[in-house]
């Protein structure tokens, strides 16, 4: 029960600093909510795919995995001279999508299982 509501408001706050960065909404939260839409996001897809693993080693892979999504982002876009807070949350919101379907693609084909056909002659 905990966990949950845990979940949850660690799911509305990201969304929250998500919406106040692409809708340019001035907020004393608006940093702290953001930042941990950046670091949260990654690392909860990330996560969310070994899931089948230790927790802790899920936990530490998706932590490194967020700082690195986190960092490669900011260096291609001072590399490119493409500095934009929104971009960086919306490319961080899609990229976190994509691994949310490949998750949700992993377990319908985990729970469907290897195909049992035997062919004939």
């Amino acid at each position: 029960m905990i966990r949950t509501v845990l979940r949850w408001a660690v799911t509305c706050a990201c969304a929250a600093g998500a919406v106040m960065a692409l809708a340019d909404i001035h907020n004393p939260l608006r940093p702290i909510l953001t930042a941990m839409f950046l670091l949260v996001i990654p690392g909860a897809a990330v996560a969310g795919l070994l899931r089948d693993r230790d927790p802790l080693a899920a936990l530490t892979v998706g932590a490194a995995a967020s700082l690195v999504v986190n960092v490669l982002l900011v260096e291609a876009m001072l590399i490119f001279d493409a500095w934009s807070p929104r971009a960086g949350v919306a490319t961080i919101g899609v990229l976190g999508f994509f691994l949310l379907v490949v998750r949700l693609l992993y377990r319908e084909g985990a729970v469907a299982g290897p195909s049992t056909e035997q062919g004939g002659g």
